[in-house]
């Protein structure tokens, strides 16, 4: 477990780091079972990202200029708190640097652009059998246990996009 917290560096993303985001993209959907989940490459991150028009933002970790973990965001807006919000898409840290300081480092450069910027919130999906649970819990996330996460995709996406506008 890496001690040396002054050599780590959290910085924004550019565009130099798809391949890394897009590597590291894939460790995460291994670890969480499912290799073959990422339909990404680093040309789409590359255009998705750091395009005209942007639609992710992420940050990248590294102790002695190497990569080490990286945390993937993007925005939404709260009508309750009448302010923009910052939902992680995806963060991951490569088990060499766990619990060397990595996510915290990640998450607190993250709660700091949301000050700075006066969102009001930051949100993050977990697997319930993920170990990590214990430290979001440890910086403050709270599960929200009478709110469950749905999600329409694939066929019936599609099927409710071409569907008539009769019926419910």
């Amino acid at each position: 477990m890496p001690s040396d917290l002054r050599t780590l560096l959290v910085r924004p993303a550019t565009i130099d780091d798809v391949d890394t985001l897009h590597r590291f993209s894939v460790d995460l959907a291994t670890y969480e079972d499912e290799p073959d989940a990422v339909g990404s490459t680093p040309q789409t991150l590359a255009r998705d990202g750091f395009g005209e028009n942007p639609q992710f933002a992420a940050l990248i970790a590294e102790r002695a200029a190497k990569p080490v973990g990286f945390i993937l965001y993007t925005f939404n807006y709260s009508v309750w708190t009448a302010a923009r919000g910052i939902f992680i898409e995806d963060i991951w840290v490569i088990p060499e640097e766990r619990r060397g300081g990595v996510a915290r480092a990640l998450m607190r450069a993250l709660a700091r652009e949301c000050v700075a910027k006066g969102y009001k919130r930051i949100d993050l999906n977990v697997l319930d059998w993920n170990p990590a649970r214990g430290f979001y819990e440890r910086l403050g996330y709270r599960w929200i246990r009478n709110w469950l996460p749905y999600r329409l995709s694939g066929e019936a996406l599609a099927a409710l996009a071409s569907s008539s506008s009769k019926g419910s």
